[in-house]
């Protein structure tokens, strides 16, 4: 008897499933090797831009946008919260053979990183009905500015905290962030994939690259990207997703 997925998903779901497998594998490697773990969770991203691309052009399933939200909870939430969790106390050689202060510190802040990418999420597909623009730093962004400065060698702990616990608020905060026009999700695809194959390159080159671009696109757009978008005119996407 075939399992009942079989006929019902299609090419786009199971790019989606592979998507929060990929982020379970995160998780589990961030324990071994913190720079792999930073680069599968930004191919996480990849394959997670990818399945809306093959939605559009093999058409979706019913299934679809449930699978999307849950795989971003394994790969764009827990992974990344993952991620922070060993280099901050691997940075600060925090024990967890016990308890301390400093382990609930970074345990609540990693565990409200998690929380809040999956309200965010919820709230994405309940109430993010415009097409141009999503209110919130998107999980999939938050995920990725963290693996890119992971792989740029920007891993201070105290930093890495500090940035996790800012977007524990900026993920569900009513900023809106504008979709990018296909042009330059275009290029900060081409430099998220460069960064993810050849990460040593010529200094961490693409890896400070895409840190760059992400850095940019978080801060500035919501208030400079507008005009452009308008005054282009031009068809708009984005590689990272707006969830």
């Amino acid at each position: 008897m075939l399992p009942r997925f079989v006929g019902r998903l299609g090419i786009a779901d199971a790019v989606t499933i592979a998507n929060a497998a990929l982020g379970f594998v995160a998780v589990v490697v961030a324990f071994v090797d913190i720079d792999l773990a930073a680069r599968l969770i930004l191919l996480a991203a990849v394959a997670d831009g990818l399945d809306g691309l093959l939605a559009r052009r093999y058409g979706g399933t019913d299934t679809g946008p449930y699978l999307d939200s849950l795989a971003d909870v394994a790969s764009f939430a827990v992974a990344p919260a993952a991620l922070a969790f060993v280099v901050v106390t691997d940075g600060l050689g925090i024990s967890l053979e016990s308890v301390s202060a400093e382990l609930l510190l970074v345990s609540t802040i990693c565990a409200l990183f998690v929380a809040m990418a999956v309200a965010r999420l919820g709230m994405y597909t309940a109430y993010d009905t415009a097409d141009d623009y999503t209110e919130g730093v998107q999980t999939t962004l938050a995920a990725t500015v963290l693996g890119a400065a992971i792989l740029a060698g920007v891993a201070d702990p105290v930093l890495v905290l500090a940035i996790t616990g800012a977007f524990c608020y900026l993920m569900v905060s009513r900023i809106p962030y504008p979709d990018l026009l296909a042009r330059d999700a275009g290029i900060m695809g081409v430099v998220h994939v460069l960064a993810i194959l050849i990460p040593n390159f010529a200094g961490r080159t693409f890896p400070y690259a895409l840190l760059t671009l992400g850095i940019a696109y978080m801060t500035l757009s919501p208030w400079l990207y507008w005009r452009d978008r308008e005054d282009s005119g031009s068809q708009t996407t984005t590689t990272h997703g707006n969830a």
